[in-house]
């Protein structure tokens, strides 16, 4: 992207900036980032020299570029914030780079493979390990087969604490597809997951590229979200990780859906505008086409 997420986690780190040290820290090894295309790139570079970063580390190239298993200790970080791109495919090239298990087309669910790997381990100088927060589609919870077993890696060896509901269509032009904010870090396993649904304020039927979504409708979330002990609201309830990991008697495993919608909600399928119902209609029709082409893929697999 242009470096949205990465000016406003330099001005957040300036303002707690004390000392020169600190300063110098901040400037030469505190923001890293990445992107794949020339003209996000120079806007992203460009974005952060107007924000007061002197010299921008953002590499130009596909993260997913590199295997996956050669990432180590030096090449991990504290803190990832992303909007990884969704919709789109990755060429088989790109697919090897991942354990086999867990290839995948789906550009979501590689970068959600990445962001785990990058992530720093609990230690002395991290004691919870690093932390993450990602956007994803809805395509990704309640996805299965190879979305299933990367997200069961993601509970068992992670702790996703939060996930945020975002109302529908907060990405128009760009996308209908229904999109929710991640928040985790390494110090798993996943015990529950508290769910918030982020609403549009009374009145608002939609979003559009001149009436986006305004950081003040995340005022009420943002008190929640740094609460020591949360308590469930009509917007707010939490789930046990036993119910979303499913195996068989085999101790195989069935599935893992993170979709879980609000159940302390008073609004059914009967309620919801009928563009709210239709984006969902095709988050997962987008899905089981995804689905679909993973499966004839595994059988053209076989026949060779």
């Amino acid at each position: 992207g242009t470096g949205g997420f990465l000016a406003e986690a330099f001005a957040h780190l300036e303002r707690q900036c004390k000392t020169v040290q600190d300063r110098r820290m901040l400037q030469e090894r505190s923001i890293r980032g990445g992107e794949a295309k020339p003209l996000p790139y120079m806007l992203a570079q460009m974005n952060l020299l107007l924000h007061g970063l002197d010299a921008p580390a953002i590499e130009y190239g596909n993260s997913l570029a590199v295997k996956i298993t050669e990432l180590g200790e030096k090449d991990r970080v504290d803190v990832i914030l992303t909007n990884p791109p969704f919709g789109g495919e990755e060429e088989v090239g790109i697919r090897g780079n991942f354990p086999a298990d867990k290839q995948t087309s789906e550009t979501a669910l590689l970068f959600l493979q990445l962001i785990m790997r990058k992530l720093k381990r609990p230690g002395a100088a991290s004691e919870r390990g690093g932390r993450a927060g990602i956007i994803v589609p809805n395509g990704t919870l309640f996805g299965d087969g190879v979305a299933a077993r990367i997200k069961e890696e993601l509970l068992e060896d992670f702790n996703l604490h939060t996930i945020v509901r975002l109302p529908n269509g907060v990405f128009t032009p760009y996308t209908p597809i229904p999109t929710n904010l991640l928040f985790f870090d390494r110090h798993g396993p996943t015990k529950e997951i508290w769910y918030y649904e982020l609403l549009p304020p009374e009145g608002r039927k939609n979003y559009s590229k001149t009436k986006p979504l305004q950081f003040d409708e995340f005022t009420d979330c943002i008190k929640w979200f740094q609460l020591k002990r949360r308590s469930e609201t009509e917007r707010a309830w939490r789930v046990p990780v036993e119910d979303i990991l499913k195996y068989d008697s085999a101790d195989s495993l069935v599935s893992c859906n993170l979709d879980i919608k609000n159940p302390n909600s008073a609004a059914g399928i009967d309620h919801l505008p009928p563009e709210t119902i239709a984006d969902d209609i095709l988050a997962k029709g987008q899905r089981m086409i995804q689905i679909m082409k993973e499966i004839k893929a595994e059988l053209l697999g076989t026949v060779q």
